[in-house]
């Protein structure tokens, strides 16, 4: 090999190593993912707190407030809402750092079917994350509906056909995952 020859090999080598540890990178998305999944958890925890002191105030002084189930079941649901979100910061940021840097040691200990923040390919990825986020929808979708007013049995059908249709495409959610 002549001088011209080596001098390219090593310049594509170099070039090369610099291109791998790019991948390093992604450690901020693993990083401020995990912050943003904390700060979510807090948040959603606070939340579930604000309601039950809440509750707890309006069971004490015996008062009702109009709307009283309403706003906690909607506070509630809207911190489950968080937390969900949440979980897919976590899927997110774990998913990511195992395929562009290193499997989790810790998760190699687990059982087979524990496994749930283990990721091998960008499509299990994918997967787990598009499932949670159509969770996060169900259960947007069922605060909204808690606020809303019905005028009549037309809007009434809309709503149980609204509801119909979630549950079919719970149903085949549940279905894809399993095979």
């Amino acid at each position: 090999m002549d001088r011209n020859g080596k001098r390219n090999l090593m310049i594509e080598k170099l070039f090369e190593a610099c291109m791998w540890k790019t991948r390093f990178l992604v450690l901020f998305a693993v990083i401020f993912g995990l912050i943003g999944a904390l700060v979510l958890f807090v948040i959603a925890s606070m939340d579930i707190y604000a309601m039950a002191e809440y509750a707890f105030k309006t069971i004490i002084t015996h008062a009702h407030p109009q709307d009283f189930h309403e706003d906690i079941v909607g506070g509630i649901i809207g911190a489950v809402d968080l937390y969900l979100i949440a979980v897919v910061m976590l899927i997110f940021s774990f998913g990511v750092y195992e395929l562009f840097i290193s499997p989790i040691d810790h998760s190699e200990d687990a059982k087979e079917d524990s496994k749930i923040l283990s990721i091998t390919t960008l499509d299990q990825l994918k997967d787990k994350i598009a499932k949670v986020i159509v969770m996060v929808l169900v259960v947007n979708f069922f605060q909204r509906v808690l606020h809303t007013q019905y005028n009549g049995a037309l809007e009434m059908l809309y709503f149980a056909l609204a509801v119909t249709a979630l549950a079919v495409g719970l149903f085949f959610l549940g279905k894809v995952g399993k095979h």
